[in-house]
């Protein structure tokens, strides 16, 4: 096939391209443009043999793969299962794994019938879903979806609307459209008294431009359950005069129907939150409230929607609290909305231990948080492991920057909002984080940030948790994306490899740099950490373009919780500032922790 492209003697970039294609090897354009030579633009087969090499052949890989081959030609099936159980640790490898990856993976049909696989098909297979670094059974829910809401992390973001900055940028439907695709789980919106009695949605006293509130909601009517069936949770920033305040609890009930959550789950009056489980496809507003709980389920009777209730049920008298309403300046309408989150002013701990409800939550923001946590971090968790709470970003961050979520996540607060339109290591510690779970948006807090009695400080962790030594061997880059300051595409790479977890966790090795090498460049090195605390350990790859002595440029990267990690040898994807995938842009690895 290969012969009949070059009957001219040469071919062009565009037929080349086209012949990858063809032969299945991935590719990334700008590689492949640099290989031409610029005068002639085309090469001969033999230079096209070079080219398939470089991008196909994979030397790291084919070591392997003799390393097991006994004629280092084809892998008969009793040395394929040897590899599956030592290197990638498929403890229960036999015949019908083998066989399953043979037939799945090797290109010559000859080799398939003789229960083999040739080096082609290896190579096939290690570019594989199969040997990704993300475990697969990670990337569905597999968690316990039936404890209390607060017993999990969940996705969070902050000024929701924005798209940029905080000051003049735009406020945008697409803010939202996108959180709810990112996993998003508890959306902020900011309400503000608009034209017309019609309530608007934009970050006050600024010029940053304005939406709806009826839009609002129902881009998140369409959106709210495309990525996840778990609860959402809208945190209303509520500026909003009581008329225009029952203009929103109507737009809330009209638009959402169903979906909104108004009373109660089940028929008597609970000591606890709900589980995700018991509130799947649910939109719940988190709002201030007038009075308890009790009262709005009085005041509705257990049933608000039975239209054929008997005449004669008494109407329960008025509540005493409706004549301190003109006080609180909250309309009725909207504070009846308020069931499971009910925002409520944070004093202390101590207060909160005596006198918070159940349903009761509150938001701290970044810089009073960041000190309970250094100052009373146990107390902090003692907290979350009660009551849910949200963090939120400084009203300084002029710029929508956000904090490092690790911090909180630490103290086990359960909404840790970031603002998802600004990208970032802090956003890719976010969206790492929450692949987990199937990217349902809830995590299930370790054991030791549920209990009631827990001792954890995660300043100063002791006693009976079990560290993880974690071992991973850098071999290999693969095309990795070009930097843009090079006018080649000769980049001059280097990874990290960073731990973000408890402060005693948190580290940061290097690789050297290997010049001007963007395709293939083979580090072969390992690097050892020895992680205490690994439920809460993040590990991110980045790599960079060492550009002089003192500067990098960021090429791409890859962020995932510890315990989602296979073991073996690993493929790891890459991903840009914006969170695209960089395909076929990728490291290899060898992972093992014990």
């Amino acid at each position: 096939m290969e012969k009949d492209e070059f009957r001219t003697g040469k071919i062009n970039l565009d037929k080349t391209l086209k012949l990858l294609i063809k032969l299945n090897i991935p590719f990334d354009y700008v590689h492949v443009k640099y290989v031409f030579k610029p005068k002639t633009g085309t090469i001969t087969i033999e230079e096209f043999r070079a080219i398939y090499r470089t991008l196909a052949h994979r030397s790291e890989i084919h070591e392997l793969f003799c390393s097991y081959s006994p004629n280092r030609k084809i892998l008969p099936e009793i040395n394929l299962i040897e590899f599956l159980r030592k290197e990638q640790f498929v403890i229960d490898a036999d015949e019908a794994i083998a066989s399953e990856l043979i037939a799945k993976y090797e290109p010559i049909e000859e080799v398939q019938r003789k229960k083999q696989m040739s080096f082609e098909g290896f190579l096939r297979y290690m570019n594989s879903k199969d040997c990704l670094i993300y475990k697969r059974e990670h990337t569905i829910v597999y968690q316990n979806m039936s404890h209390p809401l607060r017993d999990y992390f969940i996705s969070s973001s902050h000024n929701t609307y924005l798209i940029s900055d905080q000051l003049i940028g735009p406020s945008h439907l697409w803010g939202y459209s996108s959180a709810l695709m990112k996993g998003c789980r508890c959306l902020e919106i900011d309400c503000w008294d608009g034209p017309q009695n019609d309530p608007i949605v934009y970050h006050g006293h600024t010029l940053t431009s304005k939406i709806t509130f009826r839009t609002v909601i129902e881009v998140i009517d369409k959106y709210a359950f495309v990525v996840s069936d778990y609860p959402l949770v809208l945190s209303l920033e509520n500026h909003c005069s009581p008329k225009q305040q029952e203009v929103m609890a109507d737009y809330l009930e009209t638009i959402l129907g169903d979906k909104l959550l108004t009373t109660i789950i089940g028929d008597t009056f609970p000591t606890d939150l709900p589980s995700p489980e018991a509130l799947k496809f649910k939109i719940l507003v988190k709002n201030k409230k007038v009075g308890t709980l009790e009262e709005t389920v009085l005041r509705r009777g257990l049933d608000s929607h039975d239209d054929d209730a008997d005449e004669s049920t008494p109407v329960l008298p008025k509540s005493p609290l409706l004549k301190r309403r003109n006080k609180v300046k909250l309309a009725m309408e909207l504070s009846e909305l308020v069931i499971y989150t009910k925002a409520e002013k944070f004093k202390s701990f101590e207060h909160s231990r005596a006198n918070q409800k159940f349903y009761e939550m509150n938001s701290i923001g970044e810089t009073k948080a960041r000190k309970l946590a250094k100052q009373t971090a146990n107390e902090f968790v003692l907290h979350t492991a009660r009551f849910i709470t949200r963090i939120y970003p400084k009203g300084t961050r002029a710029t929508s920057s956000n904090y490092n979520p690790q911090e909180f996540w630490n103290v086990g607060c359960q909404m840790v909002a970031l603002n998802f339109q600004t990208p970032g290591l802090q956003m890719e510690l976010q969206n790492g984080k929450f692949m987990d779970n199937g990217c349902c948006g809830y995590l299930l807090k370790p054991e030791f940030m549920r209990d009631f009695t827990t001792q954890f400080n995660p300043y100063n962790v002791t006693g009976n948790h079990n560290p993880v030594t974690l071992s991973i061997r850098l071999i290999s880059g693969y095309q990795l994306p070009p930097s843009n300051l090079s006018r080649t595409n000769k980049a001059d790479p280097l990874v990290q490899i960073e731990i973000h977890g408890v402060p005693e966790d948190q580290v940061k090795q290097q690789t050297c740099v290997i010049k001007s090498n963007a395709l293939c460049p083979r580090w072969n090195e390992t690097f050892t950490f020895t992680v205490q605390v690994p439920e809460l350990a993040l590990v991110r790859f980045s790599v960079e373009d060492q550009i002089s002595l003192a500067a990098n440029e960021f090429l791409g990267q890859y962020t995932l919780p510890l315990l989602c990690m296979n073991k073996g040898y690993r493929h790891v994807p890459l991903f840009s500032k914006l969170g695209d995938r960089l395909d076929p842009a990728s490291l290899f690895v060898y992972i093992w922790y014990y």
